[in-house]
């Protein structure tokens, strides 16, 4: 088995002498390249990677009419002559030492290994609050946005390993420099194993991480949310929501109105009414590719769903009604509210 070690870099020239001398250790034993795919960086890392590949087996790509972390990663798969890959960092965070476990997880039946830092034995060190809360929130819209990646504990790690056959023949396409993300959606994969490792402090360069960055990675969930149909299906289940709002405030009208109900007394059956009625719609219609359950059992879990929304929505609604707001823009108020706790409940749960 060839590994190929694709090494995207910009302005890495300081590591690269330990990185390789590291990898070389680890690698003992194994028949491996190292693939550099370097952005034309100002501080020459090109040059240095190529000097150095008379001492290691590195193969050096210099771009200068593209850039960008992603791209260089899938410019480095299509250079790769391995039968493995593994994608890491040329800034120490990555330790190479961890390169052998990927692989002999590899070889012992997983399409995808990750060098996860969220799982228990991974770890990161050094970093500030604000750093650990962007990046668990990443992840948590990723996992959100995106069910098929929902068991995977660290989805934006940029140090994994695949078997080449994942990526043979999947068009790459992605926004920012997440590209793992992108594989776990697109590639062709069965079994997916996360293996703890502590990212550690970089050693020399800076540090990828900006707000453009933030933007592009929100626009990459955004176009991969789209692929999967994922953003259909939310527009499908707003349209049934909708739907239900009709039926939730028609009838709550009714009851006001005509049998003279309370008006906090009559949100309770104005909105089971929805419920049963959003259920049918999102059954035949939002999810009907994901009926795994029984029909009872889907309408238990869309019921604790619904109930779980429904009651952050009486909340609201009593609340605004009793500080004077029009009831049945309270109760609006409340359905809005509501909504995202429906959806996301249903798409993993109900119809995952």
């Amino acid at each position: 088995m060839k590994v190929s070690i694709i090494v995207p870099t910009y302005n890495e020239r300081d590591n690269l002498e330990e990185l390789f001398g590291r990898i070389d250790k680890a690698m003992e034993g194994y028949d491996y390249e190292i693939i550099v795919v370097d952005d034309d960086s100002p501080d020459r890392t090109w040059e240095l990677a190529q000097r150095l590949s008379e001492r290691y087996p590195v193969k050096v790509i210099r771009r200068t009419g593209e850039k960008g972390l992603s791209s260089a990663v899938i410019r480095g798969f299509k250079e790769a002559s391995g039968d493995v890959f593994v994608v890491m960092d040329a800034d120490l965070q990555h330790p190479p030492e961890k390169i052998p476990e990927l692989v002999k997880a590899l070889e012992e039946g997983a399409d995808i290994a990750i060098a996860s830092r969220y799982v228990p034995g991974g770890k990161v060190e050094n970093w500030y609050w604000y750093r650990k809360l962007i990046s668990k929130a990443a992840i948590m819209i990723g996992r959100l946005a995106l069910p098929k990646i929902r068991g995977v504990k660290d989805p934006m790690s940029g140090f994994f390993a695949l078997k080449k056959e994942v990526v043979e023949g999947t068009e790459l396409n992605p926004i920012g420099f997440k590209i793992l993300m992108e594989i776990l959606i697109k590639g062709r994969y069965g079994k997916v194993v996360e293996v703890p490792f502590t990212f550690g402090l970089r050693k020399a360069g800076e540090s990828k991480l900006s707000g453009k960055t933030m933007i592009k990675y929100l626009k990459h969930v955004y176009r991969l949310m789209r692929w999967e149909g994922e953003l259909d299906r939310l527009i499908k289940f707003t349209l049934v929501g909708l739907s239900g709002v009709l039926v939730n405030e028609g009838f709550l009208w009714a009851f006001v109105n005509f049998l003279g109900w309370g008006k906090i007394l009559a949100n309770i059956p104005a909105t089971e009414l929805s419920i049963l009625n959003n259920f049918t719609w999102n059954d035949l219609w939002t999810f009907k590719d994901l009926k795994r359950k029984p029909l009872w059992r889907r309408l238990l879990d869309y019921h604790i769903a619904a109930l779980t929304g429904a009651f952050v929505q009486w909340v609201l609604y009593a609340g605004l009604v009793y500080l004077g707001l029009n009831y049945l823009v309270a109760n609006l108020f409340g359905i809005v509210v509501s909504f995202f706790v429906r959806f996301l409940f249903n798409r993993h749960v109900t119809w995952g």
